[in-house]
């Protein structure tokens, strides 16, 4: 029997070492939530990232298995293990996450099962210490055993999501059901779908805001564009009332968005871009282009598609199912709709829509190409949907600025602020570079850590950002070292000797660069904020 100090040194110990272990089981639980509960898209998130070898796991193998040399006692061992338990759960529990894990059900019913795998684990290696070795054992063997399932613990949540594979697809049928039920009950309702490779949230917002003054009109809120986002919409939103439901249709792989139309039915679809977003997964644009197509290729006869010339991958698909009405900003030909006349300025943006015998000014205070197209859009579904004229210039007119999204504001300090930091891509990105290279009122900053999931286009396409960053700014900061050659590579080629060029270890770092930098009547772009799955 050993000395209570002793005792309480073990017990220290064993509790540093298991809230070390449930720490980093949430952190991998919130890294599986971001890759959407799929065990292969968690596997590339793991070889991309390199997390099972990172520092903190290779130091706690380190620790485990120094643990297990006879030091003379295995207090020392349990000291040994508390330290560092001790300082990974305090670094784990009090790191800020850019998308932090939200605890839905699902979440809470594989952290059990992990809780569950971890103590049947834990308990086989005390049945067998215990049987051979007294108490001070088997308190040693547990905390050596937690440590090691700490370094472990992709295992472990992968093992979880796969034991509960057949119990959340019987949760999900049901609840598709039940949302299935709720659409049948509405049987005039009219469904939009709104999908592309960029572009479909702020359109989906566009559009909300002018049938709203027509119609009642719900919408999938925030970035509910899964088959599950879908569906708790319309168990949780729908009302028997509703008379428009705009479904933004999200996708990573072949057939996501066929999921979601086999479910709402829509009549209407838009698709904004089919461009090199998420070929990570996609692998070829002609996937991409099958995938969002999917939407135009479920409307019925009578339906209407609504598609963006301006991207070659939709100007050259032919649409033979339905009414195709193709719309662009820079296309000239092939166009039902175009925007014309389109003139930027500190207060916003004036064009018109023109098509089909009739011209609608409009004016907005949003600005850039990409916003006018999505626009162009949702105007052209508003006139098929016979909201007149008169409220389409009132709502495009009193359209708010979707957050992160192209967004600009000033600061008390009176520098302008260009927010698109939300989700950059080669054609956005290259757009809220023109508005940036448009303000000439003082020095033009770009804060970004460039774009991802372009898959083997990933290097060329972050290079061609930074040539065009070299032509477009006056500082530009570079965030993070998952682009960073390739957009310095792109800038240098550039060949800009005024150029200011600087790199940040975060975000964090960029603004106390540019804030030590920038003046009144400055501007900033912030292009892109990395989620928590890239480096």
């Amino acid at each position: 029997m050993f000395s209570p100090l002793v005792l309480t040194c073990f017990i220290i110990s064993l509790l540093c070492v298991a809230v070390n272990m449930v720490a980093e089981y949430s952190r991998d639980l919130m890294m599986m939530q971001q890759n959407s509960y799929r065990n292969e898209r968690y596997r590339r998130w793991l070889r991309n990232s390199g997390d099972t070898t990172s520092f903190p796991r290779l130091i706690g193998l380190c620790v485990a298995l120094l643990s297990l040399v006879d030091f003379g006692s295995e207090l020392w061992g349990m000291v040994l293990m508390a330290v560092f338990a001790a300082g990974s759960a305090f670094t784990l529990l009090f790191r800020k996450y850019k998308k932090p894990l939200v605890w839905t059900n699902r979440v809470r019913r594989i952290f059990s099962t992990m809780i569950v795998l971890s103590v049947l684990a834990e308990g086989a290696v005390a049945a067998v210490v215990c049987a051979t070795s007294g108490a001070g054992a088997v308190m040693f063997a547990l905390a050596v055993g937690a440590t090691f399932l700490y370094c472990g613990s992709h295992i472990i949540v992968m093992g979880s999501v796969a034991i509960l594979g057949p119990v959340e697809k019987a949760i999900n049928r049901k609840y598709y059901n039940e949302a299935a039920e709720i659409l049948r009950s509405i049987p005039d309702l009219k469904v939009i779908g709104v999908t592309g490779s960029y572009g479909k949230t702020s359109t989906k917002h566009y559009l909300e805001r002018i049938l709203s003054e027509h119609f009642d009109v719900l919408m999938t809120p925030g970035s509910f564009n899964t088959t599950l986002g879908v569906i708790r919409t319309v168990r949780e939103m729908m009302k028997p009332y509703t008379e428009v439901f705009i479904c933004e249709m999200g996708a990573k792989q072949l057939n996501d968005i066929e999921e979601i139309c086999d479910l709402v039915h829509p009549q209407i679809g838009i698709v904004t871009a089919v461009g090199p977003q998420h070929l990570e997964s996609f692998k070829t644009i002609e996937n991409v282009q099958r995938t969002k197509f999917e939407l135009v290729d479920s409307l019925p006869s009578d339906g209407l598609a609504v598609v963006n010339n301006d991207f070659p991958m939709i100007a050259g698909r032919r649409v033979d199912n339905t009414v195709c009405l193709r719309y662009g900003v820079a296309a000239s030909e092939g166009l039902d709709f175009k925007a014309v006349d389109v003139r930027y300025s500190p207060q916003g943006t004036t064009f018109a829509v023109v098509g089909n015998g009739v011209r609608l000014d409009l004016r907005t205070s949003l600005v850039g190409e990409c916003n006018v197209s999505n626009l162009v859009a949702a105007v052209v579904v508003a006139m098929h949907l016979g909201v007149p004229e008169d409220k389409i210039r009132y709502a495009v007119e009193k359209i708010e600025q979707v957050e992160h999204r192209l967004n600009m504001k000033r600061t008390p300090a009176g520098i302008n602020i260009i927010d698109d930091a939300y989700n950059s891509n080669p054609t956005g990105s290259a757009m809220a570079l023109d508005v940036l290279a448009s303000m000439t009122s003082g020095r033009r900053f770009v804060i970004t850590p460039g774009m991802i999931e372009l898959g083997e286009k990933q290097y060329e396409l972050n290079r061609s950002f930074g040539e065009k960053i070299g032509r477009s700014v006056d500082v530009a900061i570079v965030v993070g070292d998952y682009n960073k050659e390739a957009i310095l590579e792109g800038i240098g080629s550039a060949g800009n000797p005024d150029l200011e060029v600087l790199t940040a270890a975060t975000f964090a770092e960029a603004q106390s660069m540019m804030v030590a930098r920038a003046k009144a009547g400055d501007t900033v772009l912030y292009e892109n904020d990395l989620p928590d799955t890239f480096k």
